[in-house]
């Protein structure tokens, strides 16, 4: 997924080098002697290295941090650095092999190479870190669980973006073809040959990209085996070959051989497929809430904001999962580098960020976040409420097909799925390469 979107979906995706003093697991280490390059009640001086160009999202919010905890520590400065995320892991290991990781980073691209940056103690495990500091409960819940899920348990990362995923659906063409949101995968299935009969596109979907058509193949399979399923493959106590990992790729390609994604599926990029829900080609979109932006900008969306509509992935007949269980992502999150962490010096700096994140990036941006929002704007749209009280309720958010796979597996999985709902490739070869892939 895009890197200033979910810098996956993502982010993901998505969406992720040694030597650093103490272990990530002992958050109250004061870590490098810099601590910040400040000494105690003096300037703290912050790098963050990051995806995103010093203009957009994450480090506009943390430049606007900076400036309030300068008033508070005057002298106190916040460099942004920038890389391309496909230059990242290369970097991060860099840095890491010359002790020289900066205060605040991008993780790496996959989960499993996170968990082993906290493992190996170059970035700080956050937990204990936060509940010293007092500011543990300004995360999300769901967000925290999350990123343990995809962390080993442990918390290594902050959450700057928290997204829902799910599918947007065009409100005129549910309402001129007498169609309510379905809550069934059956019941979607009749929705959308009912749409193909009268010329609309049922589903836009990104093809050259693939993961958002592995995203339908995940949550079909979480929703018959249950929220933990992914996570036995994972673990070894499953394998994609079997019959309910099998049926979520069926069910997914049979969508494909009746034409439910149009013509060009496999040619057409994320920007084509979103331009096409938004100009009112297709009925519905498989997306992450990252695309609210957009959905909110009417240069974009030609439908308008209040056209569209959302509804959680259906429940499958006889499934062990149900629909309130929401997949969620935390885009590309953020470490601390356990190095350079002084509780007195960057501690501070890391307290108040994350005590105003929330209310901040809300305001200045109209993000939704895996922090705690205390003093919400007086407007907030639509479309970012709708978002924001989705993740309120939801209890047990759940991961993406790719989530806990490893490089190699996520990128065959990708790469066929435009095969796989154009009869290029079985359900049954889909599901064997991905998994011979995690094989190694």
């Amino acid at each position: 997924m895009r890197s200033s979107k979910l810098a996956v979906i993502a982010v993901a995706t998505l969406l992720l080098g040694a030597g650093c003093g103490g272990s990530g697991g002992k958050g109250t280490s004061t870590g490098g002697a810099s601590g910040g390059s400040a000494a105690a009640n003096g300037p703290v001086s912050v790098e963050f290295l990051s995806v995103q160009q010093p203009t957009d999202n994450w480090p506009t919010v943390l430049t606007k941090l900076m400036d309030g905890f300068a008033k508070e520590r005057p002298g106190s400065t916040l460099k942004n650095t920038y890389v391309q995320q496909t230059d990242l892991d290369q970097k991060l290991q860099l840095l890491g092999a010359q002790n020289a990781l900066p205060e605040l980073f991008n993780a790496p691209n996959t989960p499993a190479a996170q968990a082993q940056m906290g493992r190996s103690g170059q970035a700080l495990d956050l937990e204990p870190a936060l509940t010293q500091l007092g500011v543990f409960d300004k995360l999300d819940p769901a967000a925290v669980s999350v990123i343990k899920q995809l962390e080993g348990g442990k918390l290594y990362a902050l959450p700057f973006e928290l997204n829902i995923e799910g599918i947007w659906y065009n409100k005129k063409i549910f309402a001129d073809n007498a169609i309510t949101p379905p809550a069934t995968w059956d019941d979607l299935v009749t929705a959308a040959t009912t749409l193909n009969g009268k010329g609309v596109v049922p589903f836009a979907a990104a093809g050259v990209d693939g993961w958002p058509i592995t995203r339908l193949v995940g949550d079909y399979i979480v929703r018959l085996a249950g929220p933990d399923a992914l996570k036995k493959v994972a673990d070894g106590q499953a394998k994609l070959t079997d019959e309910p990992y099998l049926k979520g790729a069926q069910a997914v390609a049979d969508l494909g051989a009746k034409g439910f994604f149009g013509k060009g599926v496999a040619s057409q990029d994320y920007q084509a497929a979103e331009d096409l829900f938004l100009r009112g080609k297709a009925a519905m979109f498989y997306m992450g809430s990252w695309a609210v932006g957009d959905f909110n900008d009417p240069a974009k969306n030609k439908i308008g904001a209040d056209s569209i509509g959302f509804m959680p992935f259906p429940a499958v007949a006889g499934g062990a999962g149900t629909a309130e269980q929401t997949p969620m992502n935390a885009g590309l999150p953020t470490m601390v580098s356990a190095k350079k962490y002084n509780p007195a010096t960057t501690g501070e700096w890391l307290k108040y960020m994350v005590g105003n994140y929330g209310d901040t990036a809300l305001a200045e941006r109209g993000m939704v976040t895996g922090f705690k929002v205390a003093n919400p704007p007086a407007s907030v749209p639509a479309m970012t409420k709708l978002v924001q009280d989705q993740i309120a309720a939801t209890k047990d958010p759940v991961l993406w097909f790719e989530a806990l796979f490893t490089a190699k597996a996520t990128s065959v999985a990708q790469k066929g799925a435009a095969p796989l709902v154009t009869g290029g490739m079985s359900p049954q070869d889909f599901m064997s390469a991905v998994q011979d892939a995690l094989n190694g």
